[in-house]
């Protein structure tokens, strides 16, 4: 359904995004953030699956700034290549890769004349977070199991727009204590924690588990359904 395309920067950079379309005129617009693996067939999968919902959607190559054409499945050495380029994006001179997410966001609005949400998976959850909270023009956001995004830090940041964050109690990787933190921290943020492992939502992981994926994918579009309307 969908298909590549460059977008650009605001300090010039050119980098692809997988953009998938409705079939009619676009209700809203959302941008899809990646986990550790690129922008693979399962990111592909769910852009294209909030294409059939209505939606414009736009899935940035955020490691684009580091290594071109990431395109990685979910054995141990794409998770070693993974975790090493999260790393090197991560420590990117600020505002870093937050660049293209805003250029991805103002696509988004400009192609679909709608408002935009953002969903973002593990390392994308923390970048979907840093997003809602940094940038302009995102009317929601979904963040699930954003590692990284329950430090002190990140709960020290403030949400621009109204926040759905998926967690789950078996994510060796976010300790619970630390998801608490961001509970009390933000209120006004609706959380859910999950009985399920870190990446419960990819179908293409041994961690999907179909019962809190669905869950999660009905809270998420109900989210969106209203926040975007």
């Amino acid at each position: 359904m969908g298909k590549f395309i460059d977008l650009t920067a605001a300090d010039g950079f050119v980098f692809p995004a997988y953009v998938a379309e409705p079939a009619g005129k676009p209700k809203a617009a959302m941008v899809v953030l990646q986990e550790i693996f690129g922008v693979n067939a399962h990111i592909q999968a769910v852009t294209d699956r909030f294409a059939d919902q209505g939606y414009l959607a736009v899935a940035p190559a955020t490691f684009h700034r580091i290594k071109p054409g990431v395109d990685m499945g979910y054995d141990e050495a794409g998770m070693k290549e993974g975790i090493a380029l999260k790393a090197a994006v991560n420590g990117l001179p600020a505002p870093g890769v937050l660049t293209d997410i805003q250029a991805a966001i103002d696509h988004a609005a400009k192609a679909s004349g709608g408002k935009v949400g953002i969903i973002g998976f593990c390392w994308g959850g923390f970048l979907a977070w840093r997003a809602a909270c940094l940038l302009k023009g995102l009317t929601a956001a979904v963040p699930y199991y954003g590692g990284g995004m329950t430090a002190e830090a990140e709960i020290a940041l403030q949400p621009r727009c109204p926040v759905l964050a998926h967690f789950s109690d078996r994510d060796h990787s976010i300790p619970l204590d630390t998801i608490h933190a961001f509970i009390k921290a933000h209120p006004e943020v609706e959380t859910h924690i999950y009985s399920a492992d870190h990446g419960f939502n990819c179908d293409q992981r041994g961690a999907y588990d179909e019962a809190a994926a669905n869950l999660a994918r009905e809270r998420s579009l109900a989210f969106f359904a209203e926040k975007l309307a």
